[in-house]
């Protein structure tokens, strides 16, 4: 089981990029993690949808036909971090590659969320896609401590 993490863009404050780079690092601890920054569309002269699309694409062309791609997306099922490590867990017993995808500024293509075999909300609002690499990326470490029963979790 891989668990791939991909994402539009590169976080660019550079807090937020080093809290990130060190959820990632720990999740790969419990997890075989790849990320994937996906260069992000420029939106000067391109409508929202025409963004999406193409960003939409380059998130596609990266995730494996053959994982669970998850869509991070507001308007999905939300789960406490217990299920999501269950949840987690029992994909890995199952051999399962899960790609999770968090789309830019204007959040994921319909292509995307159409092809997402689960669509994940990581808050019940929505957040810059920053922030939710971030959330995910502890998540993903606090479901690796949950499943071995270490006291990060409490």
């Amino acid at each position: 089981m891989k668990v791939l993490l991909v994402a539009v863009g590169k976080p660019r404050n550079p807090a937020l990029a080093a809290a990130i780079g060190e959820y990632e690092q720990r999740a790969a601890r419990y997890w075989p993690l790849e990320v994937h920054e996906v260069r992000e569309e420029p939106a000067k002269s391109a409508s929202a949808d025409l963004v999406r699309e193409r960003e939409g694409s380059r998130l596609s062309d990266v995730v494996p036909k053959s994982a669970h791609l998850v869509a991070c997306d507001p308007g999905g099922a939300s789960k406490t971090s217990e299920e999501f490590s269950a949840w987690l867990q029992g994909e890995r017993e199952r051999g399962h590659d899960v790609a999770f995808v968090i789309g830019g500024a204007f959040g994921l293509s319909a292509t995307v969320r159409k092809r997402a075999r689960t669509r994940l909300s990581l808050a019940p609002w929505t957040l810059p896609h920053e922030l939710a690499r971030l959330v995910l990326a502890e998540q993903l470490y606090r479901a690796g401590s949950i499943v071995k029963r270490e006291p990060y979790h409490k």
